[in-house]
């Protein structure tokens, strides 16, 4: 039995082998067929072929490099915003670079430290800079869509932002604090960066609309409708006011705007109206 399966497997092995020679001729005749029928191509169009490739490569690395950057910057204003670090956030802006937000236009260095350094410091850390111990302020930066602008100069990408914010209750001793607070709140970021001359990305605009607020024992399903209390006044009046009102005041929940997006339909290239 043994002598009878190793003829057979001999057998069939020799028949593969006899095949290798003619599948070998078949595939030489077919490349040079394949080679008769070439363009003749010069030594200086595949140089030019080449240089065009790369040249396309280095274009869209480019760009992934500009969109990680900026990623980088909204995540990294993110966890300053956590830790209260109001003028690490004022150093991500661009000299003249706005903050459109709740309403109202903070304008340029002198703007973004009222808002940052003056308006938050105040009204949220209690006039602290830094870490504040019984204070939650989570801002989860999520579903970003980056787009570069063709000169890799300036770019737009939009952000949904998602805050899980809490005051302890031991905080009541403090004068300037209110405690056994907690809540969610959510909204988009429909933003714009800029490249200086370092080659450093930065905001040009930050525009951030809240989309709603909630006590967390109660959630959103059960908030009562928020009425438009006004914005506060402009600045010189208010030493921390907004340089300028938004032309018309962010609707509140359960109200259901759409923040415009920047970006066109990917499939279809339109804009949505």
């Amino acid at each position: 039995m043994y002598e009878l399966k190793r003829r057979s497997f001999l057998g069939r092995m020799s028949a593969f082998l006899a095949l290798v020679p003619m599948a070998f001729t078949t595939s030489a005749a077919l490349a040079r067929a394949s080679k008769r029928n070439q363009v003749p191509v010069s030594h200086d169009e595949r140089v030019l072929a080449m240089e065009r490739q790369m040249e396309l490569m280095a274009s869209r690395l480019g760009d992934l490099e500009d969109i990680e950057a900026i990623r980088r910057l909204q995540h990294a204003y993110g966890y300053y915003l956590d830790k209260c670090l109001y003028t690490e956030i004022v150093d991500l802006f661009a000299d003249d670079g706005e903050i459109h937000i709740d309403g109202g236009i903070y304008r340029g260095k002198a703007g973004q430290k009222r808002f940052y350094a003056g308006r938050l410091e105040q009204d949220v850390a209690g006039g602290a800079q830094g870490p504040v111990n019984g204070l939650l302020l989570d801002h989860l930066m999520l579903q970003d869509v980056i787009d570069v602008a063709a000169d890799r100069r300036t770019a737009k990408a939009r952000f949904r932002v998602f805050v899980q914010g809490g005051s302890h209750e031991s905080r009541t001793t403090d004068a300037n604090a209110a405690g056994g607070q907690q809540w969610w709140e959510g909204g988009i970021s429909e933003n714009t960066y800029v490249k200086g001359e370092d080659g450093r990305w930065r905001f040009a605009r930050l525009a951030y609309r809240t989309v709603y607020q909630a006590p967390y024992e109660i959630g959103w399903a059960h908030t009562p409708i928020a009425t438009e209390t006004g914005l506060r006044k402009l600045y010189p009046e208010d030493p921390l006011g907004p340089d300028e009102r938004l032309p018309m005041a962010p609707p509140a929940w359960p109200e259901a705007p759409v923040v415009p997006f920047h970006y066109a339909n990917p499939v279809t290239d339109k804009p949505w109206v």
